[in-house]
């Protein structure tokens, strides 16, 4: 059950940070208005508030894995939000940074 919850956490992370750095993109490079910006920066803050809750208590390994899913998840935003085509090398890079971040966050340690 921690590995669900920790892949859950990481994507509420992905969700908050990736869609709030998108909305300030639209709110300042697409001029779109402060509304977008605005809206983006209480994401990016709410993403903050998310990584507190994964299970490892290591700050630097949490962060460090939560790398390779927003690797990923960005070029997924891309896809679906500005119908970017990731390429098969998006793709492959993609997946070693997920296989990465499993490592970091889910190989047996001693002691679990």
């Amino acid at each position: 059950m921690p590995i669900l919850r920790s892949a859950a956490l990481f994507a509420v992370a992905a969700l908050f940070e990736i869609g709030g750095a998108w909305l300030v993109w639209q709110g300042v490079r697409e001029h779109r208005g402060w509304l977008w910006t605005a809206g983006g920066v209480l994401s990016l803050a709410a993403y903050g508030f998310v990584a507190t809750f994964q299970p490892d208590a290591h700050f630097g390994r949490v962060l460090a894995a939560y790398g390779g899913i927003f690797v990923a998840g960005s070029l997924l935003w891309g896809a679906v939000a500005d119908g970017y085509r990731p390429d098969r090398w998006d793709i492959t890079g993609a997946l070693v940074c997920v296989a990465g971040m499993a490592l970091i966050m889910w190989a047996p340690r001693n002691g679990r």
